[in-house]
């Protein structure tokens, strides 16, 4: 069974789904692994370094998808308008694995299913122990909530740690972390060990010991927040009515930041509106915003996805792909991921589909030239196994 992986051709995009390191045990399970030529370059990777591993390499793009099994970093929908390209390439019975935003651009998912394309978006894994070291969004997670603190830290005019020097005392800076998943954790640990007070706030009042045993303090709100979670582990869309009353309570807190990051996302969803016009106004000139919901356009009202806005002397930071600004280790990390999830589905070299197991089902979106999730199905307006449109 051979494994092909392309260079990913989203704009921007530096990441590799699978790293040299990675090969020996694919191919020791049975696997060929065929790579495009340059598509780990930008993440530090030569084609050498994949041949030196057992790879192969292909110059040809077009001839990776004669592979059985596609590995990408962004399919279908994550690479809207550049994997159009790659769309008639796809053939009857591939697989293709990767981050493929289901739940927000379910057409993508159906023109895929058309070809007859079996398809396994890695963003809907179930939040179980079994698929720990497969969970991309939380290894990517990690990523951005590091990053995001880094982009903070030079563009606060500020240094971060208390420093008592002969020119006197420099007072730490205060970061503010809204939504304590993987990535708010980590923006705290980061911001910690930079030196900064370190304030958290998540609706899930279960998350205080986290945020506590990292050294930052917890924002309590008194608000009910026994919905905030479903039953995968995911976070919910919380009502109007809610966020209001949850934007009243951290205006005074946001005001007293100089750095305020923001990780709120719902799969699928808006990101809901955490940092008002009205919040940014009242913040000191100089403090600065780093927007991790800014491709789900934004938990601050005034983030622009992928651009720097500077309001009233406050620097709003929208990145749109923070995990590809560290591609060496997020790479290191998605391959992890993705290999694991491979092996997952294969046995004695063979791909082995057994649909009463969750993880498989949970992540299946398309087989048989039908989207076939019942979470996407209804995105759609159909019900489970409605035949795709190419």
């Amino acid at each position: 069974m051979i494994v092909a992986v392309p260079q990913e051709s989203f704009p921007g995009e530096t990441r590799v789904a699978l790293i040299p390191a990675s090969v020996p045990a694919l191919k020791k399970a049975g696997l060929e692994v065929v790579v495009q030529s340059s598509a780990g370059q930008r993440a530090g990777f030569s084609d050498a370094q994949y041949t030196e591993k057992g790879a192969k390499i292909a110059q040809d793009r077009a001839e990776l998808f004669t592979a059985d099994v596609i590995l990408q970093v962004r399919a279908a929908g994550a690479n809207p308008e550049a994997g159009q390209a790659d769309l008639g390439r796809f053939r009857q019975g591939q697989v293709v694995i990767g981050m493929c935003d289901p739940l927000g651009t379910p057409q993508a998912a159906q023109q895929v299913a058309a070809r007859g394309v079996t398809l396994f978006a890695l963003e809907l894994l179930p939040r179980i122990t079994r698929a720990q070291s497969m969970d991309v969004l939380s290894s990517m997670a990690t990523v951005a909530g590091y990053r995001a603190v880094l982009l903070g830290a030079t563009h606060l005019p500020k240094m971060f740690p208390m420093l008592m020097t002969a020119a006197g005392t420099i007072t730490p800076a205060k970061v503010f972390v809204m939504g304590v998943g993987v990535a708010g954790l980590q923006a705290i640990a980061t911001a910690r060990r930079l030196g900064a007070m370190v304030s958290a706030n998540d609706i899930r009042p279960a998350v205080k010991e986290q945020v506590q045993s990292l050294g930052a303090k917890f924002v309590q709100l008194e608000l009910d927040t026994g919905e905030a979670e479903d039953k995968g582990g995911y976070a919910k869309e919380m009502g109007e009515e809610f966020l209001r009353k949850q934007r009243e309570m951290i205006a005074r807190v946001v005001a007293e930041s100089d750095v305020v990051i923001t990780t709120a996302a719902v799969p699928g969803k808006k990101a809901p509106t955490l940092v008002t016009a009205e919040m940014v106004a009242g913040m000191a000139l100089g403090s600065v915003i780093v927007d991790l919901a800014a491709e789900r356009g934004g938990n601050c009202e005034l983030t622009r996805p992928g651009e720097t806005v500077v309001e009233k002397g406050v620097t709003i930071l929208g990145p749109a792909n923070l995990p590809a600004e560290v591609p060496y280790h997020a790479s290191q990390m998605y391959a992890k991921n993705i290999s694991t999830f491979l092996f997952h589905l294969v046995q004695d070299g063979q791909l082995k589909l057994d649909l009463e197991d969750e993880i498989t089902r949970g992540t299946l979106v398309a087989r048989d030239g039908k989207v076939v999730h019942p979470s996407v199905c209804p995105l759609l307006g159909e019900g489970p196994g409605t035949r795709g449109e190419g």
